[in-house]
């Protein structure tokens, strides 16, 4: 097609450069194919603006040629036109593909754009020697044997290496170093490698070992696990106690590894779960990746996009762009259905030449997975507000919101945690300009013998109390930065009454005080906030600082949590399984036998323990609850 060149503008006048984009698309009009297709806009520079697709390219570009029916950013866009590309596709699917390469190549700023350029690794064990090694690949998958990935990091990869070492010795060395070696090597010495370089075992066990990691790999890790329990015991009655302590150490490798992968679906084969989160006019979209029945990690995502932008306009946007250069798995799970999701899927299954469900569970196993991935885009999402440029703006807006002469330097926020009285802790997180200054947090064991159990109003005023006679004892004059500007207490009206009332004792009244009470039904981004001498108010649900001031709430129920759990497992002598109740000596004996360590039992997924013998779903689900309180 011809390209028209645009007409002279006047660069002072914003509707005379509205005028010219909009005569450049009318002029591309009188050509346009009715067909599906690929369009572009460029700048008078040559820059591409904007890439987008259409199942009926006239149809869609025509609506253009009106910027009253548009939004600011898309106005702005039709202002820059000078030019506009078109390609024609056979099929709307065909168009999305395109789109998807073009938008990851070209990176158009008026695009949603994921900011994309790492590869992912993978485990290999490979089948072009005598004696298979095992170790991290990436980039092409030119070498001879079997992958497993992908893993979301190196991290990842090295951690789960690691633990294969310790419960399979199969060598990581290059076969240069293998045909060279004339004594074990140091891995061998700390039982990382059995040693087939200087015969120490049998190449017939040896292969076991890797059939035995090949099958943990596969999904199969409940029965590799089982065959190393029976071989452990086997040889404890045998009284070959050294033998036994091998297997032993085994088992807790393999235990490792699945505590690390945090949960493990018991119906889902191959998926990735995509979790979008959305606040403050930002996105983050995380992605778990699940082969085998295992989880190999996770990774963040933060698409580049107008404040306005869509939730499904965004997932579809990153559907694309993520796939573009990556295989698809056979499920794509999403919390958000994405526009258009038809044409994604279409466009997946014909990138994987296979049929590719993209689908948005609402029960189950599935639904239960991006739930998890949807809290860590919301935690991550969260950190990157507080990390990044936006974070000064943040403090402004919290300024204004309390009144204070302009942006707070330390605000300091505070919760209690205990069970019904037991354990009491009180926290204090503190925040500034630079983000989240966690050496200057602190926690308080509540000590006084007065209260009620569980009366939160009293641990409040003994925790408030302690902080601020100290604060007056050793900065009276405010001038070593140890008074806050805007004291931040987790509750409503009763918990802001028991601070104004230590406050006032203390005479303190030159520290802005205030509440963040969660709304009905606990919902986030209905809170309710209170303040001495002004009616409760709430915020709008997109407001950057409502998720700014939300997540500082959070981030001191973590931290009281925290606290409280360590205290609660503090004590010589006593096993933190002692404290779950219906635990007994045959449950706990179980439990040990099966993860090796108390510690490997509390890092453990709710899959893993109902798979105890002996303990049930029920009991599982309590041990689980125990070790993971939500608050």
């Amino acid at each position: 097609m011809p390209i028209a060149e645009a007409p002279p503008t006047d660069s002072s006048s914003a509707e005379s450069r509205m005028a010219a984009g909009v005569a450049v698309i009318e002029k591309y009009l009188e050509t346009m194919p009715t067909s599906p297709g690929v369009y572009r806009m460029v700048s008078a520079k040559g820059d591409v603006l904007y890439v987008g697709k259409a199942k009926n390219l006239k149809k869609r570009v025509v609506a253009y040629a009106h910027p009253e029916r548009q939004t600011i950013r898309i106005r702005r866009m039709i202002a820059e036109t000078a030019q506009m590309e078109v390609v024609t596709t056979h099929t709307e699917v065909e168009a999305l593909l395109l789109e998807s390469n073009l938008i990851k190549r070209l990176e158009p700023r008026y695009n949603i754009l994921l900011r994309d350029d790492k590869s992912f690794p993978f485990i290999l064990i490979t089948a072009d020697h005598d004696w298979p090694q095992v170790l991290k690949h990436r980039g092409a998958r030119n070498r001879k044997g079997e992958y497993f990935g992908p893993f979301a990091s190196a991290g990842a990869v090295n951690q789960t290496l690691s633990a294969l070492q310790r419960a399979f010795l199969l060598r990581s060395c290059s076969d240069s170093v293998f045909g060279s070696r004339t004594r074990p090597c140091l891995l061998h010495q700390i039982k990382r490698c059995s040693a087939p370089c200087v015969a120490r075992i049998e190449r017939e066990s040896y292969l076991a070992l890797v059939e035995e990691a090949r099958a943990f790999l596969s999904g199969q890790s409940r029965r590799v696990q089982a065959d190393l329990g029976a071989r452990m015991d086997a040889a404890s009655r045998a009284m070959e106690y050294e033998q036994a302590a091998v297997f032993r150490d085994r088992i807790r490798a393999l235990t490792q590894i699945q505590a690390h992968q945090d949960i493990n679906p018991l119906e889902v084969e191959e998926a990735d779960a995509v979790a979008l989160y959305q606040a403050g006019g930002a996105s983050c979209i995380q992605v778990f990746f699940f082969r085998s029945g295992c989880n190999y990690g996770n990774r963040a995502y933060f698409p580049a996009h107008a404040q306005d932008a869509e939730a499904p306009e965004v997932m579809a946007a990153f559907l694309g762009q993520f796939y573009a250069d990556k295989q698809p798995p056979r499920e794509v799970l999403v919390n958000v259905e994405p526009a258009e999701s038809a044409i994604v899927a279409g466009a997946l299954s014909e990138k994987a030449g296979r049929k590719v469900a993209v689908l948005w569970p609402k029960r189950g196993d599935r639904r239960r997975l991006l739930d998890h991935a949807l809290e860590n885009a919301r935690a991550a999402l969260g950190r990157r507000l507080a990390e990044s440029g936006a974070h000064r703006r943040l403090l402004d807006g919290v300024g204004e919101l309390f009144g204070l002469d302009g942006p707070p330097e330390r605000i300091e926020v505070y919760d209690n945690s205990h069970i019904q009285g037991t354990d009491a802790v009180g926290a204090m997180i503190v925040a500034g300009p630079e983000g989240l200054m966690k050496s200057a947090y602190r926690k308080f064991n509540i000590r006084s013998t007065e209260l009620t159990p569980g009366d939160d109003f009293g641990m409040m005023r003994e925790v408030l109390e302690r902080r601020f006679r100290r604060a007056q004892k050793e900065d009276p004059d405010h001038d070593r930065g140890l008074w806050p500007d805007l004291v931040l207490i987790d509750g409503g009206q009763g918990q802001l009454d028991a601070a104004a009332q230590i406050f006032a004792d203390l005479g303190i009244d030159e520290v802005a005080l205030a509440g963040i009470a969660k709304g009905p039904d606990r919902n986030a981004g209905r809170e309710r906030f209170f303040v001495p001498g002004r009616a409760p108010f709430s915020l709008e649900p997109k407001d950057p600082v409502l998720y700014f001031l939300q997540r500082l709430r959070d981030e001191a129920h973590r931290f009281a949590i925290g606290t409280h759990r360590a205290r609660r497992s503090k004590g010589i002598g006593r096993s933190a399984l002692d404290e779950v109740a219906g635990i007994g000596a045959h449950r706990k004996k179980s439990l040990l036998h099966h993860f090796g360590s108390a510690r490997e039992v509390a890092d453990a997924g709710l899959a893993d323990l109902e798979a105890v013998s002996g303990i049930s779903k029920a009991m599982a689900k309590k041990i689980y609850d125990h070790f993971h309180p939500q608050g």
